[in-house]
């Protein structure tokens, strides 16, 4: 779920299951080169699985342990898994949200206001939870 994290009204909202990747691509600040954070839905958390940069600069790891690709692009294992991740979309960065097979525009979808991404438990039916059936 994206919501405002000032206000919590939701912005969108993407079912996902355990397992899947989600990820934040956009372009960075300083070096003006794509980077693509890549977490992958554990229950209720997001846990950053890769991060992929073609430059270093602030706020990338300038002393890990990265692979590089045949494209010249850093891959780093990153640990963390998050309840609630908080992003600032720009328009210089372009911030984007991944899901499968789908791009949404942060950007346009906050107008710029900080937002809340978290993975939400599925309200389950009365009907998936009685014990008559």
């Amino acid at each position: 779920m994206v919501a405002d994290a000032e206000t919590g009204e939701r912005l969108l909202a993407v079912p996902v299951a355990e397992g899947m990747t989600v990820a934040l691509n956009y372009t960075h600040s300083v070096e003006k080169t794509p980077v693509l954070d890549v977490y992958e839905v554990n229950g209720t958390e997001l846990e950053m699985v890769r991060m992929e940069f073609q430059s270093y600069g602030a706020g990338l790891p300038a002393r890990a342990e990265v692979t590089i690709t045949e494209n010249d692009t850093f891959v780093f294992d990153p640990e963390g898994s998050y309840e609630q991740l908080y992003v600032t979309p720009g328009s210089i960065a372009g911030h984007e949200l991944v899901v499968a097979d789908r791009t949404y525009d942060l950007v346009g979808l906050s107008e710029g206001r900080t937002v809340k991404l978290s993975v939400e438990p599925r309200a389950t039916n009365a009907s998936d939870t009685d014990a008559s059936h």
